[in-house]
């Protein structure tokens, strides 16, 4: 018997919210044109959840997921997708885990409720779990050779050191030659419960079909469990300059990479001004620092900024490949180039380029149904699915003396985290 269904109609949103009685918010939008229909599973069980003591189960426990059930072998599920000619995969963040499929519309019925089956009644038989550590203690060897990944994990563990968001994914190797399986099912059993997922369907699938699937694939959980309680602390302003030096055998290019910490999901207004201000330091080619850095004064191979925003707190970064000689020098000029614009306010010829950037790439991210989905889930799961409409006219509002004011903030020359890397 069908449950009873909470749905939140707005005819001004291009979607639906529903909330299923067992606790799934289901995101749905209709599209004819496309022959395509897209599910994303956003899940709460990031490695932000993770208790101090299991580091890395949330990225190990999404590998084991598609490691089956009581009613799917493993490999199974990935056979039954690709007869059916979709496509899936899944990744791990620090705020959720994601996984997505994507099939032909009339393909649905035969193909999510293998990834309903998988997602909440995951297994983890001990030999696949056995089996499965060794490929994460690879990617993890892998990872540990790439001097990129480890300057930003480096940076990351400098500039978070009580938050989560300080912690590798991946997790360690001595943490996990020591977990079980039994550990790994515990955090399933916690984390992997309706209340905590969002389901996105987004393609040619009309409403009640596609609430009608998602009730049926989705229903049986296994029996909530409880993990080692995990409490989240808050990180304290930075008010120091915190620096790494590593030194990497077979380096050809040094590495430069700078990081301030800015507001979450929750003041997104705020956040979206570092997007802005990145966009201006070293977001496009005739941006400030690629300007100077790269083109003028040519101290570096390549220069750029990245904005990322989280649930707890945004991250802006700086990185520059160059001559270790001039690792001190670019340093100095990215910091005269921050107090700058604390003391300047931009150009108006500045600010509307980095605003059609960021608006005219928000739309391109838009046009797929993937695309769609990814975007709903996103941020429904870190906040309201609403939000992911609001982007553009967040950009819009901004003035230079706002920007003038988020810099003074959130971006000092005085405060910051930064990792530099040097050949052997």
């Amino acid at each position: 018997m069908r449950q009873e269904i909470n749905c939140v109609r707005n005819l001004d949103l291009p979607f639906t919210i529903t909330r299923l009685d067992q606790g799934i918010t289901v995101v749905h939008q209709y599209i004819s044109v496309t022959p395509v229909t897209v599910v994303d599973v956003w899940v709460k069980a990031g490695a932000r959840v993770e208790p101090n003591q299991w580091i890395g189960m949330a990225h190990f426990l999404e590998h084991m997921i598609f490691k089956g059930s009581k009613n799917v072998l493993p490999g199974e599920f990935d056979q039954v997708i690709e007869h059916n000619g979709g496509v899936s995969n899944a990744f791990t963040s620090h705020d959720y885990a994601h996984f997505f499929l994507t099939v032909v519309g009339d393909r649905l019925s035969q193909t999510l409720p293998y990834l309903g089956e998988i997602l909440g009644k995951a297994v983890i038989p001990d030999e696949e779990f056995i089996r499965e550590r060794e490929v994460i203690l690879e990617e993890i060897r892998c990872s540990s050779d790439d001097p990129d990944w480890v300057s930003f994990q480096t940076l990351c563990e400098t500039l978070y050191q009580y938050h989560p968001y300080g912690r590798s994914i991946l997790g360690q190797e001595s943490y996990l030659r020591q977990y079980s399986a039994h550990q790994l099912r515990c955090f399933h059993s916690t984390h992997y419960q309706p209340k905590n997922m969002t389901v996105v369907v987004v393609g040619n699938i009309k409403e009640t079909a596609a609430l009608s699937l998602v009730e049926k694939a989705f229903s049986g959980f296994t029996a909530p469990s409880e993990c080692p309680p995990q409490e989240i602390t808050p990180e304290p302003p930075l008010k120091e300059i915190r620096r790494n030096q590593i030194y990497f055998p077979r380096l050809v290019q040094g590495r430069l990479l700078m990081g301030w910490i800015g507001p979450g999901i929750n003041c997104l207004e705020e956040g979206l001004g570092l997007d802005l201000l990145s966009v201006i330091l070293g977001g496009s080619t005739t941006s400030r620092l690629v300007q100077e850095l790269k083109e003028d004064k040519q101290l570096v191979m390549d220069v750029e900024s990245s904005f990322s925003m989280q649930q707890d707190s945004s991250l802006l970064t700086i990185g520059a490949w160059l001559d270790p000689h001039y690792l001190e020098i670019v340093e100095e000029i990215i910091c005269d180039r921050l107090k700058q614009l604390q003391q300047e306010s931009v150009t108006e010829v500045e600010l509307n380029k980095a605003k059609r950037l960021l608006c005219h790439d928000y739309i391109f991210s838009t046009e797929t149904p993937s695309q769609l989905a990814g975007l709903y889930g996103y941020y429904q799961t870190l906040s309201r699915v609403e939000l992911s409409l609001k982007y553009p006219k967040i950009i819009q509002k901004y003035t230079a003396e706002d920007l003038q004011d988020i810099a003074c903030k959130y971006l000092s020359p005085k405060h910051y985290a930064i990792t530099i890397m040097r050949p052997c």
